[in-house]
């Protein structure tokens, strides 16, 4: 395994001590099956469980919810450390409550957070984000799904696709228009909606990769939802889902760069063992430049994505510029992942074509890292208008 050594000041003991547990969790939990469990198209909900008892699932949340606080390096190993099995879907989905959950544990009512955020950290009930519309994709101020007051209900219609964990979640975050007047950001709000709610359906879709995620749109169809499951303010909800999206890309970030060093250990495993006309691949100069390439890629966003969470932990620079770099993380880190897994592919040459290797895998993966969580286009975008650009 290839060492991105990083500066002490990033890193404590007790990282390094989660990081090994958790590296091990993965190697004997989750790598063995995940093959399996992608051709599959699921996993065993048990997986859930056993993540909660190593303390995964509660990494950063309040201790009287039965988390542990923790700082935002912790976050980035376990993104990273989860995708060593090299099977999106298995992350996606297990770690679906790092998207869906922060809203409620940041803007939730006590009574809510009582309620909703220990069954999932204990790995008994499953959270999801809803966000994405057919029509909107990344523009969340173009959101057309309604939440119209009636008595102490919200009556809720509308549509959302692309959900992750969105035919298994028992708890879904939900961005609606509580004043369809309204345009823009204004006018949003958050709300939490039971899987079980009587006018919710969800429909499984079928993708290009992350297969073992279950993935889902939902259509809510007069679905009546207690005025108390409101997250947060009522129209001040566009700040909460923002807010969501700047660590949830930064966790892409981290989890990119990692799928990336995937892909290099198997081009080395393989150019070390791989023979063309009595050499090692490793010993032409071609492969080792292609290899050298993916490395220093993935070094360049793993140092970015590194110094910015520092400076996140610390408080350090402006919050736009903060945001910038986020937006400039995800995209340098997504395009090494997608680098990587081409020249992967193209080392290991008629293997790297086959269902089985952790490259080929990948390489259809790579698409969701670029789209999901705000497109590169969105995320240059989002960065310039942030440097007054």
């Amino acid at each position: 395994m290839f060492d991105f050594p990083a500066a002490p000041h990033y890193f404590t003991s007790d990282h390094v001590a989660f990081r090994d547990a958790l590296r091990h969790f993965v190697a004997q939990e989750i790598t063995p099956f995940a093959a399996d469990w992608d051709e599959a198209e699921t996993f065993p909900r048990e997986l859930y469980r056993k993540a909660a008892e190593l303390g995964i699932l509660g990494v950063g949340y309040d201790e009287a919810y039965g988390g542990t606080p923790a700082d935002v390096f912790y976050h980035l190993i376990v993104s990273e450390e989860m995708a060593r099995c090299g099977v999106g879907g298995v992350a996606a989905s297990l770690l679906s409550h790092t998207i869906g959950l922060p809203p409620v544990a940041a803007h939730g009512s006590a009574d809510m957070k009582q309620r909703i955020i220990p069954p999932v950290l204990r790995g008994e009930k499953i959270a999801a984000l809803a966000v994405t519309e057919p029509g909107g994709g990344s523009d969340v101020a173009a959101l057309k799904t309604t939440a119209v007051r009636d008595g102490d209900h919200y009556v809720v219609n509308g549509e959302k696709v692309f959900i992750t964990s969105g035919m298994r979640a028992d708890y879904i975050t939900v961005a609606v228009r509580t004043d369809p007047a309204s345009q823009g950001p204004s006018g949003i709000s958050a709300l939490l909606i039971e899987g079980d709610a009587a006018g919710l359906s969800r429909t499984a879709l079928k993708k290009m990769g992350w297969w073992a995620s279950d993935t889902a749109h939902l259509r809510f169809d007069n679905v009546r939802v207690p005025v108390a499951n409101l997250i947060g303010t009522e129209n001040q909800g566009f700040k909460v889902f923002m807010n969501n999206f700047n660590s949830e890309r930064l966790g892409m970030s981290a989890q990119a760069c990692a799928y990336a060093q995937v892909c290099l250990e198997e081009a080395v495993d393989w150019a070390r063992e791989r023979k063309t006309f009595g050499l090692p691949l490793s010993e032409r100069q071609v492969i080792r430049h292609k290899l050298m390439d993916m490395y220093a890629r993935i070094d360049a966003a793993r140092s970015l994505i590194y110094d910015l969470a520092w400076r996140l932990r610390e408080g350090v620079g402006d919050p736009g510029q903060l945001v910038a770099r986020t937006c400039m993380a995800k995209v340098l880190s997504t395009q090494a992942m997608q680098h990587c897994a081409d020249q992967a592919v193209q080392i290991l040459g008629g293997m790297g074509f086959m269902r089985g290797t952790r490259s080929e895998r990948i390489y259809r993966e790579v698409k969701v890292m670029m789209i999901g969580g705000g497109s590169e286009e969105i995320m240059k975008d989002l960065g310039a208008r942030q440097l007054g650009i």
